[in-house]
């Protein structure tokens, strides 16, 4: 029963929101009482906890997955991004603002993981790049690899980016264009814009 409160509290979370989102509609969303709830939770703040938590490894072991798989750098931040869109909904519901305002210590503590996944995750994959001949010899991979993190998360705030003029699809498919354009050797430009046109075509 813990799963299953889990994965439909991680449902209704990124479609209404963390705020929104009250135990009474978790339990009629799966037909149980609020009192069964509260036997694996002791409060929403720690559903919240667990339900982030699981959604932080399911993301992980689909990167993982992605990155063994990846043909080459450009095509696999493009999968991770297409993943990780999926996996959220396309965050309509803004759930990292969210959590940051309502939840500020599960966000702080959710945010560092993230960093040190997708640091080690950007940096790999831009060794490769540099490898392959995709992206430049003479880039400050750990530099980058943390300013990556850095515009990632940036494009999330939605006082800076507010939904109203853009869509979280539009501002992640636009800063990672951004990003591989700043690092790519002619090789890699003609690779990325390869890739960009038949995603454009399908």
């Amino acid at each position: 029963m813990r799963d299953k409160i889990i994965h439909k509290s991680a449902e209704l979370f990124l479609s209404l929101g963390f705020k929104s989102v009250t135990m009474d509609d978790i339990a009629n969303a799966l037909g149980i009482s609020k009192k069964t709830i509260y036997q694996h939770f002791a409060n929403k703040t720690k559903l919240v906890e667990a339900t982030t938590s699981h959604m932080f490894e399911n993301i992980c072991d689909g990167i993982d997955c992605i990155s063994n798989k990846s043909l080459n750098p450009i095509e696999e931040l493009y999968d991770i991004k297409m993943f990780v869109m999926t996996f959220l909904k396309n965050e309509k519901a803004s759930p990292q603002f969210q959590l940051k305002k309502y939840y500020p210590q599960i966000y702080s503590v959710l945010h560092l993981k993230q960093f040190e996944k997708m640091y080690v995750s950007v940096k790999q994959s831009m060794e490769k790049g540099v490898q392959t001949g995709l992206f430049r010899k003479n880039i400050d991979v750990d530099f980058i690899s943390r300013m990556y993190f850095n515009g990632m998360s940036g494009i999330k705030d939605e006082n800076i980016f507010p939904t109203k003029l853009f869509t979280m699809e539009y501002l992640m498919e636009s800063y990672l264009e951004y990003h591989l354009r700043a690092i790519c050797t002619e090789n890699g430009l003609l690779t990325l814009n390869k890739f960009i046109n038949k995603t454009t075509l399908n």
